[in-house]
C-alpha cells in the first residue's frame, strides 16, 4: 500500500506577523486610493483628505517594520509566510516611492507656491479671487518679494513672452492653448476697445492628487506686437502638511511660455485675411434720368 508523502514545511504554521504585514500593506493601498478619490472629487475638505493620505503612508511604514520582525521570526522558528512578507514589501515600495521622491524634491526646491512673469505688476486673480478666500487657501494677492527672489534664483528662465502678433490674435492663440490643456476656464476677456488688455483666468489640477492651481494670463499691446504675462499659484499650500508647490507652478508656466512662443511664431507666418468691404450702393444722383 502506497504511503502519502508529507513535506515537513507544510506542517509549520504561518507567521501571524507575516499575515499582519501583508494586510497592512493592502490596507495602505486602499487608503491611498480613497484619499486621492476624496481630493479629486471633493468629497471632503482638504485637511481630512490629506490626513487620510498621510495615515496611509504611515501604515505602509508600519507594514515594513512588521515585515522585518516577521522575517526574524521566520528565520528563528522556521514558520511559513515569507511570500506574504515579500509581497507586502513590494506593495509598500509602490506606495512610498512617489511620496519619497516628493519629499526629496521638497528639500531641494524653494518654499514658494506663486510663480509669475511680472513681479512688479503680476496678472491679477479677479474672477478667481472669491475661491481663494476659504479656510486654508492662499489669498489672491501676490506672494511678494521673497517669492520673487526665490523664483529668480531657481527659475531664472521665466520671463514675459513678446510675440509678433496684435493683441486679438495673441489672445486667440493663448486661449487655444488653454483649452487644449483642458484647464477649466473661469473668465475670458478678449482685448476690445476701450480696454485693449486681454485676460484669461483658469484652473489646472495636479496629475495625481488633483490639487487646484490657479492661472491668470494677460495679453497687453506693445506697439504692433503683444506682451504675454502668466501667473500660476497653488490654491492650497503653506499648510501643516506641505509648504511649497514642489515646482509644479514653475513647470506649468515654463511649458506654457514655450508653447506660446512656438504657436505665436506659427500664427505670425499665416497670411492675414483681408476683409473686403461691401460695395457701396449707388444713390439716386447717379441714376439715369428717363425722359418721358
Amino acid at each position: 500500500m502506497a504511503r502519502r508523502f508529507h513535506a515537513p514545511y507544510l506542517s509549520e504554521p504561518i507567521s501571524s506577523l507575516a499575515t499582519w504585514t501583508r494586510n497592512l500593506a493592502v490596507f495602505s493601498v486602499v487608503a491611498v486610493l480613497v484619499s486621492i478619490l476624496i481630493l479629486r472629487f471633493d468629497f471632503l475638505e482638504m485637511k481630512p483628505a490629506l490626513a487620510t493620505f498621510f495615515g496611509a503612508l504611515g501604515l505602509a511604514v508600519l507594514s515594513i517594520l512588521l515585515g522585518l520582525a516577521a522575517f526574524v521570526a521566520i528565520w528563528h522558528n522556521g514558520s511559513r509566510g515569507m511570500s506574504r512578507v515579500l509581497l507586502a514589501f513590494m506593495i509598500d515600495a509602490v506606495v512610498l516611492a512617489y511620496p519619497g521622491y516628493l519629499a526629496l524634491q521638497n528639500r531641494k526646491l524653494p518654499k514658494i507656491y506663486d510663480i509669475t512673469t511680472d513681479p512688479v505688476d503680476p496678472p491679477r486673480f479677479e474672477a478667481l479671487a472669491p475661491l481663494r478666500n476659504g479656510d486654508g487657501t492662499n489669498t489672491a494677492a501676490y506672494a511678494g518679494l521673497y517669492s520673487w527672489e526665490q523664483q529668480r534664483t531657481f527659475y531664472p528662465d521665466i520671463e514675459p513672452v513678446q510675440v509678433e502678433l496684435p493683441p486679438d490674435r495673441a489672445y486667440a492663440v493663448a486661449l487655444k492653448l488653454v483649452n487644449r490643456r483642458k484647464w477649466f476656464v473661469v473668465d475670458e476677456r478678449a482685448p476690445q476697445p476701450p480696454r485693449r488688455e486681454g485676460r484669461i483666468e483658469a484652473v489646472a489640477r495636479t496629475p495625481i492628487m488633483g490639487f487646484r492651481e490657479d492661472i491668470s494670463i494677460r495679453i497687453k499691446p506693445d506697439g504692433e506686437e503683444s506682451r504675454i504675462d502668466v501667473r500660476s499659484a497653488s490654491r492650497y499650500s503653506g499648510s501643516p502638511y506641505f509648504d511649497s508647490d514642489l515646482g509644479s507652478n514653475a513647470s506649468r508656466v515654463n511649458k506654457l511660455l514655450e508653447d506660446l512662443s512656438s504657436a505665436a511664431e506659427t500664427e505670425a507666418q499665416k497670411p492675414v485675411k483681408k476683409v473686403t468691404p461691401p460695395p457701396v450702393a449707388k444713390g439716386n444722383a447717379n441714376a439715369k434720368t428717363v425722359k418721358k
